[in-house]
């Protein structure tokens, strides 16, 4: 069984409907086209960038890395978005990405 950070295990616990929703939604739209499950997250991880969600950014690195991305391609999905985002939340999204990376060293 998967570990999950406490805020969102007490989010599960708390509010189970909408949590199992959201994981439907999610496993929905992944099912929903041609992307692969590694492209997907690289995509979702920009998104999550874009919007400064460190949790997100930490979710999606992970899962990306699990689905076969290497983490040079993972910090690449951020530093993409320099132009768009801006350095400063680039830079903020690639320490997210750096803390995955090296716990998953350990």
């Amino acid at each position: 069984m998967a570990t999950y950070p406490v805020r969102y295990s007490m989010l599960m616990k708390r509010y189970k409907g909408v949590i199992k929703a959201v994981d439907s939604l999610g496993r929905a739209t992944k099912a929903a086209g041609p992307l692969n499950r590694k492209m997907a997250e690289l995509i979702q991880l920009a998104a999550a960038a874009a919007v400064r969600s460190e949790g997100s950014v930490h979710s999606h690195a992970r899962r990306a890395i699990e689905a076969g991305a290497k983490p040079d391609e993972v910090r690449h999905a951020i530093v993409l978005l320099a132009s768009t985002i801006g350095f400063p939340t680039v830079s903020a999204a690639l320490s997210w990405v750096d803390d995955v990376v090296e716990r998953k060293a350990k």
